[in-house]
């Protein structure tokens, strides 16, 4: 009789945000690193890093930063987000990588709003529908996928419009195109909304990506309270088998996060 332990295996693509482990080596060698344990890799803005030296590494890239400025919901932020969405693309393209993640409006260097918006309108809600409209037929035409991510406004980032995992799922579900999907960041989810399972139920026809870190703390799976064993049983019986990626601090040893984060990822088939 097989043991039914030794079966035991991740059914998903497991990537890690390279910005957020093994931050004492550049960025390359933490790319290096991390493709040698056997993970694919994130990264966040484009700009900031030798494009050419990171797809020498050879690694497999999972998802990036998809624009460099620009917002979802007036006029001339969207024209903005559509031509740094459009310089991306080749960067994303000579690191084979398949997703190019948004958020509601840029973010500066410390994760906040550029254009904060307190309350958002039905007509920024109809504007930025039309932008993502705009950024799928974008994104049919070169062959990648652009994904919407849901923050938090309580701890990260206020003052983003749109953070809400329902708002982001929302506008996706209302552009409803295949190179538009849904970066379900679950560390954001659990402190703006919770109740997981069920999101993760009524988002699955919409998720491009999901995205990991542990509450309070954001650091790798099983540091916090989400049970995401839980969580990666009840994705396994929803049929998904698509990349999950970490994006969380070590809580200690690196390496020992990267374990840690496979071993909650880790189902028995």
């Amino acid at each position: 009789m097989t043991n039914q332990s030794s079966m035991a295996s991740s059914p998903f693509t497991l990537a890690v945000c390279s910005e957020m482990v093994f931050r004492d080596l550049p960025i390359v060698e933490r790319v290096r690193r991390i493709d040698e344990l056997g993970f694919q890799v994130e990264i966040w803005d484009w700009t900031r890093h030798d494009i050419a030296a990171l797809a020498r590494t050879g690694a497999t890239f999972s998802s990036m930063t998809g624009y460099v400025t620009g917002t979802l919901a007036d006029d001339e932020g969207a024209d903005e987000l559509l031509r740094t969405a459009k310089l991306s693309i080749p960067m994303a393209k000579e690191l084979g990588i398949p997703r190019l993640n948004l958020h509601g409006t840029g973010l500066d260097n410390k994760g906040l709003p550029v254009k904060p918006s307190e309350v958002v309108t039905g007509a920024m809600w109809l504007k930025a529908r039309d932008t993502l409209s705009r950024l799928a037929e974008l994104g049919e035409k070169e062959g990648v996928t652009f994904v919407l991510e849901n923050l938090n406004t309580a701890v990260d980032h206020p003052g983003v419009p749109f953070a809400k995992a329902e708002d982001c799922l929302a506008l996706v579900a209302a552009v409803n195109a295949p190179s538009l999907k849904l970066m379900l960041d679950l560390y954001h989810a659990q402190i703006g909304e919770g109740n997981l399972i069920e999101l993760l139920k009524r988002a699955l026809p919409h998720i491009g990506e999901i995205q990991v870190a542990d509450v309070p703390g954001r650091c790798e799976p099983g540091t916090g309270e989400i049970n995401y064993p839980a969580i990666a049983d009840a994705l396994y019986r929803m049929g998904y088998r698509g990349s999950i990626g970490m994006e969380a601090f070590a809580s200690g040893d690196d390496e020992l996060a990267l374990q840690r984060f496979r071993a909650a990822f880790t189902v028995a088939q």
